[in-house]
Protein backbone atom coordinates (compact mmCIF):
# COMPACT_ATOMS: atom_id res chain seq x y z
CA UNK A 1 0.00 0.00 0.00
CA UNK A 2 1.13 3.56 -0.60
CA UNK A 3 0.07 7.00 0.56
CA UNK A 4 0.44 8.33 -2.97
CA UNK A 5 -2.96 9.57 -4.16
CA UNK A 6 -4.63 8.20 -7.24
CA UNK A 7 -3.72 10.61 -10.01
CA UNK A 8 -5.33 11.67 -13.29
CA UNK A 9 -3.19 13.49 -15.87
CA UNK A 10 -4.89 15.23 -18.80
CA UNK A 11 -2.65 16.42 -21.64
CA UNK A 12 -4.22 19.19 -23.69
CA UNK A 13 -3.10 21.51 -26.46
CA UNK A 14 -4.48 24.95 -25.54
CA UNK A 15 -6.01 26.90 -22.68
CA UNK A 16 -9.77 26.09 -22.77
CA UNK A 17 -9.32 22.55 -24.16
CA UNK A 18 -9.30 21.22 -20.61
CA UNK A 19 -12.86 22.45 -20.11
CA UNK A 20 -14.31 21.49 -23.47
CA UNK A 21 -13.47 17.80 -23.53
CA UNK A 22 -12.58 16.88 -19.96
CA UNK A 23 -14.03 19.53 -17.65
CA UNK A 24 -16.53 17.03 -16.30
CA UNK A 25 -14.04 14.34 -15.36
CA UNK A 26 -11.56 16.83 -13.93
CA UNK A 27 -14.25 18.25 -11.65
CA UNK A 28 -15.72 14.86 -10.77
CA UNK A 29 -12.47 13.16 -9.87
CA UNK A 30 -11.20 16.18 -7.94
CA UNK A 31 -14.40 15.97 -5.86
CA UNK A 32 -13.65 12.29 -5.24
CA UNK A 33 -10.24 13.13 -3.78
CA UNK A 34 -8.19 12.16 -6.82
CA UNK A 35 -5.22 14.36 -7.71
CA UNK A 36 -5.87 16.02 -11.06
CA UNK A 37 -2.93 17.19 -13.14
CA UNK A 38 -3.41 19.31 -16.26
CA UNK A 39 -0.62 19.66 -18.80
CA UNK A 40 -1.27 22.43 -21.33
CA UNK A 41 1.17 22.26 -24.21
CA UNK A 42 0.83 25.68 -25.88
CA UNK A 43 0.42 29.29 -24.84
CA UNK A 44 -2.80 29.86 -26.81
CA UNK A 45 -1.30 32.86 -28.58
CA UNK A 46 -3.25 32.18 -31.79
CA UNK A 47 -6.54 32.75 -30.00
CA UNK A 48 -8.71 35.85 -30.30
CA UNK A 49 -7.39 39.08 -28.83
CA UNK A 50 -9.36 41.79 -27.01
CA UNK A 51 -12.43 42.79 -28.96
CA UNK A 52 -12.34 39.55 -30.93
CA UNK A 53 -9.37 40.57 -33.09
CA UNK A 54 -8.13 37.53 -35.00
CA UNK A 55 -4.57 36.36 -35.66
CA UNK A 56 -3.21 38.18 -38.69
CA UNK A 57 -5.49 41.17 -38.19
CA UNK A 58 -4.12 44.58 -37.15
CA UNK A 59 -3.78 44.83 -33.40
CA UNK A 60 -3.41 41.11 -32.69
CA UNK A 61 -0.52 40.64 -30.26
CA UNK A 62 0.13 36.93 -29.71
CA UNK A 63 2.28 37.54 -26.62
CA UNK A 64 -0.44 39.64 -24.98
CA UNK A 65 -3.07 37.06 -25.94
CA UNK A 66 -0.95 34.31 -24.39
CA UNK A 67 -0.72 36.22 -21.10
CA UNK A 68 -4.47 36.83 -21.08
CA UNK A 69 -5.17 33.17 -21.76
CA UNK A 70 -2.80 32.09 -18.99
CA UNK A 71 -4.90 34.09 -16.54
CA UNK A 72 -8.09 32.56 -17.92
CA UNK A 73 -6.60 29.07 -17.65
CA UNK A 74 -5.75 29.66 -14.00
CA UNK A 75 -9.35 30.73 -13.38
CA UNK A 76 -10.66 27.62 -15.13
CA UNK A 77 -8.38 25.43 -13.01
CA UNK A 78 -9.77 27.07 -9.89
CA UNK A 79 -13.33 26.31 -11.01
CA UNK A 80 -12.52 22.67 -11.78
CA UNK A 81 -10.44 22.28 -8.58
CA UNK A 82 -7.47 21.04 -10.60
CA UNK A 83 -4.66 20.08 -8.24
CA UNK A 84 -1.66 20.89 -10.45
CA UNK A 85 -1.21 22.88 -13.67
CA UNK A 86 1.87 22.40 -15.81
CA UNK A 87 2.45 24.52 -18.93
CA UNK A 88 4.95 23.46 -21.58
CA UNK A 89 4.50 26.93 -23.14
CA UNK A 90 5.17 26.08 -26.77
CA UNK A 91 3.93 28.67 -29.24
CA UNK A 92 0.37 28.02 -30.44
CA UNK A 93 0.56 26.66 -33.99
CA UNK A 94 -2.86 27.89 -35.10
CA UNK A 95 -5.29 26.04 -37.33
CA UNK A 96 -4.09 23.69 -40.05
CA UNK A 97 -2.56 25.54 -42.98
CA UNK A 98 -1.85 28.76 -41.08
CA UNK A 99 1.66 30.23 -41.50
CA UNK A 100 2.05 29.92 -37.72
CA UNK A 101 2.21 26.13 -38.15
CA UNK A 102 5.84 26.47 -39.20
CA UNK A 103 6.87 29.47 -37.15
CA UNK A 104 10.02 29.03 -35.05
CA UNK A 105 9.09 27.66 -31.63
CA UNK A 106 5.64 26.47 -32.67
CA UNK A 107 4.43 23.28 -31.05
CA UNK A 108 3.76 21.69 -34.44
CA UNK A 109 7.37 22.30 -35.50
CA UNK A 110 8.85 21.01 -32.24
CA UNK A 111 10.48 17.57 -32.56
CA UNK A 112 8.25 14.96 -30.91
CA UNK A 113 11.19 13.59 -28.95
CA UNK A 114 11.81 16.99 -27.35
CA UNK A 115 8.24 17.52 -26.22
CA UNK A 116 7.95 13.89 -25.13
CA UNK A 117 11.07 14.09 -22.99
CA UNK A 118 9.67 17.09 -21.09
CA UNK A 119 6.31 15.37 -20.63
CA UNK A 120 7.98 12.14 -19.52
CA UNK A 121 9.67 14.06 -16.70
CA UNK A 122 6.28 15.28 -15.53
CA UNK A 123 4.90 11.76 -15.72
CA UNK A 124 7.77 10.44 -13.60
CA UNK A 125 7.11 13.20 -11.07
CA UNK A 126 3.33 12.78 -10.80
CA UNK A 127 3.16 9.03 -11.61
CA UNK A 128 -0.38 9.19 -13.05
CA UNK A 129 -2.67 6.19 -12.77
CA UNK A 130 -4.77 7.47 -15.67
CA UNK A 131 -3.62 9.57 -18.65
CA UNK A 132 -6.08 11.26 -21.02
CA UNK A 133 -5.27 12.94 -24.33
CA UNK A 134 -6.48 13.06 -27.95
CA UNK A 135 -6.49 10.37 -30.62
CA UNK A 136 -4.00 10.33 -33.49
CA UNK A 137 -6.09 12.84 -35.46
CA UNK A 138 -6.33 15.22 -32.52
CA UNK A 139 -10.09 14.53 -32.55
CA UNK A 140 -10.68 16.94 -35.44
CA UNK A 141 -7.31 17.47 -37.11
CA UNK A 142 -5.88 20.48 -35.25
CA UNK A 143 -2.06 20.40 -35.54
CA UNK A 144 -1.49 21.08 -31.84
CA UNK A 145 -3.96 18.38 -30.81
CA UNK A 146 -2.19 15.89 -33.06
CA UNK A 147 1.16 16.91 -31.58
CA UNK A 148 -0.20 16.57 -28.03
CA UNK A 149 -1.23 13.01 -28.90
CA UNK A 150 2.19 12.25 -30.35
CA UNK A 151 4.21 13.53 -27.42
CA UNK A 152 1.92 11.82 -24.90
CA UNK A 153 2.24 8.42 -26.49
CA UNK A 154 6.00 8.88 -26.97
CA UNK A 155 6.43 10.05 -23.36
CA UNK A 156 4.67 6.95 -22.09
CA UNK A 157 7.15 4.82 -24.03
CA UNK A 158 10.02 6.69 -22.32
CA UNK A 159 8.83 5.84 -18.82
CA UNK A 160 8.38 2.65 -16.84
CA UNK A 161 4.84 3.65 -15.95
CA UNK A 162 1.78 1.62 -16.94
CA UNK A 163 -1.22 3.90 -16.45
CA UNK A 164 -4.59 3.36 -18.04
CA UNK A 165 -4.52 5.53 -21.17
CA UNK A 166 -7.58 7.07 -22.80
CA UNK A 167 -8.28 9.14 -25.88
CA UNK A 168 -11.16 11.60 -25.88
CA UNK A 169 -13.92 10.93 -28.38
CA UNK A 170 -17.59 11.51 -29.11
CA UNK A 171 -20.29 8.99 -30.04
CA UNK A 172 -21.47 9.41 -33.62
CA UNK A 173 -25.02 9.25 -32.27
CA UNK A 174 -24.37 12.58 -30.55
CA UNK A 175 -23.08 14.41 -33.62
CA UNK A 176 -26.53 14.96 -35.10
CA UNK A 177 -27.80 16.33 -31.79
CA UNK A 178 -24.91 18.79 -31.69
CA UNK A 179 -25.74 20.02 -35.18
CA UNK A 180 -29.40 20.45 -34.30
CA UNK A 181 -28.52 22.33 -31.13
CA UNK A 182 -26.13 24.67 -32.94
CA UNK A 183 -28.87 25.56 -35.43
CA UNK A 184 -31.35 26.02 -32.59
CA UNK A 185 -29.10 28.60 -30.97
CA UNK A 186 -28.59 30.51 -34.18
CA UNK A 187 -25.23 29.25 -35.29
CA UNK A 188 -24.57 29.88 -38.98
CA UNK A 189 -24.21 26.41 -40.43
CA UNK A 190 -23.36 26.67 -44.13
CA UNK A 191 -23.51 23.50 -46.16
CA UNK A 192 -20.02 21.97 -46.10
CA UNK A 193 -18.42 20.88 -49.33
CA UNK A 194 -18.27 17.09 -49.90
CA UNK A 195 -14.69 16.82 -48.60
CA UNK A 196 -15.55 18.68 -45.40
CA UNK A 197 -18.71 16.64 -44.95
CA UNK A 198 -16.71 13.42 -45.30
CA UNK A 199 -14.17 14.66 -42.74
CA UNK A 200 -16.92 15.61 -40.30
CA UNK A 201 -18.48 12.18 -40.68
CA UNK A 202 -15.22 10.66 -39.43
CA UNK A 203 -15.16 12.66 -36.19
CA UNK A 204 -15.90 10.54 -33.15
CA UNK A 205 -16.67 6.83 -33.16
CA UNK A 206 -19.62 4.50 -33.51
CA UNK A 207 -21.21 4.03 -30.10
CA UNK A 208 -20.19 0.39 -29.87
CA UNK A 209 -16.48 1.30 -30.20
CA UNK A 210 -16.52 3.65 -27.21
CA UNK A 211 -15.14 1.89 -24.15
CA UNK A 212 -15.84 4.42 -21.43
CA UNK A 213 -18.91 6.55 -20.64
CA UNK A 214 -18.44 8.75 -17.57
CA UNK A 215 -21.48 10.46 -16.06
CA UNK A 216 -20.45 14.00 -15.14
CA UNK A 217 -23.94 15.51 -15.01
CA UNK A 218 -23.51 16.64 -11.41
CA UNK A 219 -20.47 18.66 -12.47
CA UNK A 220 -21.82 20.19 -15.67
CA UNK A 221 -22.27 23.54 -13.92
CA UNK A 222 -18.57 23.62 -13.08
CA UNK A 223 -17.72 22.65 -16.64
CA UNK A 224 -19.89 25.50 -17.95
CA UNK A 225 -18.22 27.97 -15.58
CA UNK A 226 -14.77 26.73 -16.58
CA UNK A 227 -15.59 27.36 -20.24
CA UNK A 228 -16.94 30.79 -19.31
CA UNK A 229 -13.63 31.57 -17.59
CA UNK A 230 -12.10 31.61 -21.08
CA UNK A 231 -14.06 34.76 -21.84
CA UNK A 232 -11.72 36.03 -24.54
CA UNK A 233 -12.57 32.98 -26.67
CA UNK A 234 -16.32 33.15 -26.03
CA UNK A 235 -17.10 33.81 -29.69
CA UNK A 236 -15.69 30.34 -30.46
CA UNK A 237 -17.44 28.50 -27.59
CA UNK A 238 -21.01 28.13 -28.81
CA UNK A 239 -21.90 25.97 -25.77
CA UNK A 240 -22.04 29.11 -23.65
CA UNK A 241 -25.10 30.28 -25.57
CA UNK A 242 -27.18 27.42 -24.17
CA UNK A 243 -27.31 28.33 -20.51
CA UNK A 244 -26.37 25.88 -17.78
CA UNK A 245 -29.50 23.73 -17.79
CA UNK A 246 -29.43 22.91 -21.50
CA UNK A 247 -25.67 22.59 -21.40
CA UNK A 248 -25.95 19.96 -18.68
CA UNK A 249 -28.49 17.99 -20.71
CA UNK A 250 -26.21 17.91 -23.74
CA UNK A 251 -22.82 17.67 -22.05
CA UNK A 252 -23.51 15.47 -19.02
CA UNK A 253 -21.52 12.45 -20.22
CA UNK A 254 -17.89 12.43 -21.34
CA UNK A 255 -16.72 9.56 -23.53
CA UNK A 256 -13.35 7.93 -24.13
CA UNK A 257 -11.56 5.06 -25.80
CA UNK A 258 -9.30 3.02 -23.54
CA UNK A 259 -6.09 2.25 -25.43
CA UNK A 260 -3.77 0.99 -22.68
CA UNK A 261 -4.73 -0.95 -19.57
CA UNK A 262 -3.01 -3.24 -17.07
CA UNK A 263 -6.01 -3.73 -14.78
CA UNK A 264 -8.16 -6.05 -16.86
CA UNK A 265 -11.26 -4.02 -15.98
CA UNK A 266 -14.25 -4.94 -18.11
CA UNK A 267 -15.46 -2.65 -20.88
CA UNK A 268 -17.66 -0.84 -21.46
CA UNK A 269 -16.92 0.95 -18.20
CA UNK A 270 -18.28 4.05 -16.48
CA UNK A 271 -15.19 5.02 -14.48
CA UNK A 272 -11.69 5.87 -15.71
CA UNK A 273 -10.38 4.41 -12.45
CA UNK A 274 -12.19 1.07 -12.78
CA UNK A 275 -9.80 -1.64 -11.62
CA UNK A 276 -7.69 0.84 -9.65
CA UNK A 277 -9.88 1.27 -6.55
Amino acid sequence: MTDRPLTLMAVHAHPDDEATGTGGILARYAAEGIRTVLVTCTDGGCGDGPGGVKPGEPGHDSAAVAQMRRRELAASCDVLKISDLEMLDYADSGMIGWPSNDAPGSFWRTPVEEGAARLAELMRHYRPDVVVTYDENGFYGHPDHIQAHRITMAALEMTELTPKVYWTTMPRSAMQRFGETMREFGEDMPEPDPAEAAAMAEIGLPDEEISTWVDTTAFSGQKFDALAAHASQGENIFFLKMGKERFGELMGVETFVRVKDATGADVPENDLFAGLR
